[in-house]
C-alpha cells in the first residue's frame, strides 16, 4: 500500500516553455482548424515489429513499425462509414460513435474496435491505458516493478485505463508467471495519454509504451 500511495499521490513535476514559444504554441492552437461537432477519433494499433503503412478514411497514411506501434488518432465523422487500409489493402469499413476515441486492431482477418474512453476528466491527471495484445494471454497484468498492481486480468485484445498523477516509475507486465522486461515510464505531463502495450506471446511477453497523439485536422 505504501508503494501505491507514493505512486498515486506524488507531486506534479512540470516544465514550462519560454514565454515567446509558449505564446506561439497557444496561437497556433487557437487558429488551427477544429474538428466539427460529432467527430470521432480513431487510430490503428499494429502489435508486430514489421513495418506497415496504415490509412484511416481520407486522412494521410501513417507508417508503423518496430519503433511505433500506434498511429496518431485521426478525425472521422461520427456514425458515418470510413475505410481502413493496411499495407495498401482495404481491410474493412466501419463507423464509430460521435465524440468517441477508438483503437482498431486487425486480427484474424477482421477489425477489432477497442474503446479508448477517458478514465477521468481531471485535467491535472495523466492517463495510463494498458492493452493486452499478446498472443494466447488470457489475463494480462501490469504493475509497478516491485510494487502494486495497476491493471489485473485484462482480457485478450482489450484494455483498461486509470488516471494518475504525472510521475516517473518502472513498470512490468506479463501473463501469470511470465513477465516482460521492465519499462521506464517517462515523466508525463498533466493531460498526457500514455499507452502500454503487452505484445509477444503468453510465454514470452514484451511491454512497450507510447505517448498518444492526435494528427492535425484537415478540412
Amino acid at each position: 500500500m505504501k508503494a501505491l500511495t507514493l505512486f498515486t499521490t506524488a507531486l506534479l513535476i512540470g516544465s514550462t516553455l519560454p514565454g515567446a514559444a509558449q505564446a506561439e504554441g497557444k496561437l497556433a492552437q487557437l487558429y488551427a482548424p477544429r474538428p466539427p461537432a460529432g467527430s470521432a477519433f480513431v487510430r490503428v494499433l499494429h502489435p508486430a515489429d514489421t513495418a506497415v503503412q496504415v490509412q484511416i478514411g481520407q486522412n494521410q497514411p501513417q507508417q508503423l513499425g518496430a519503433d511505433r506501434l500506434a498511429s496518431s488518432y485521426n478525425v472521422v465523422k461520427g456514425s458515418e462509414p470510413f475505410t481502413v487500409r493496411i499495407a495498401g489493402q482495404t481491410v474493412g469499413s466501419l463507423s464509430v460513435a460521435p465524440d468517441s476515441y477508438q483503437s482498431l486492431v486487425f486480427k484474424d482477418g477482421k477489425l477489432l474496435v477497442l474503446d479508448d474512453s477517458a478514465a477521468s476528466d481531471d485535467a491535472l491527471k495523466a492517463e495510463l491505458r494498458f492493452y493486452n495484445l499478446a498472443s494466447d494471454c488470457t489475463a494480462g497484468q501490469l504493475q509497478v516493478e516491485g510494487g502494486p498492481v495497476l491493471f489485473a486480468d485484462v482480457k485478450p485484445n482489450a484494455s483498461q485505463a486509470r488516471a494518475i498523477n504525472p510521475v516517473s516509475a518502472s513498470l512490468t507486465a506479463g501473463c501469470g508467471a511470465s513477465q516482460a522486461r521492465a519499462l521506464a515510464l517517462p515523466q508525463l505531463q498533466p493531460g498526457d495519454h500514455y499507452a502500454l502495450f503487452l505484445t509477444g506471446t503468453a510465454s514470452h511477453p514484451v511491454l512497450r509504451g507510447e505517448l498518444g497523439s492526435t494528427a492535425p485536422f484537415e478540412r
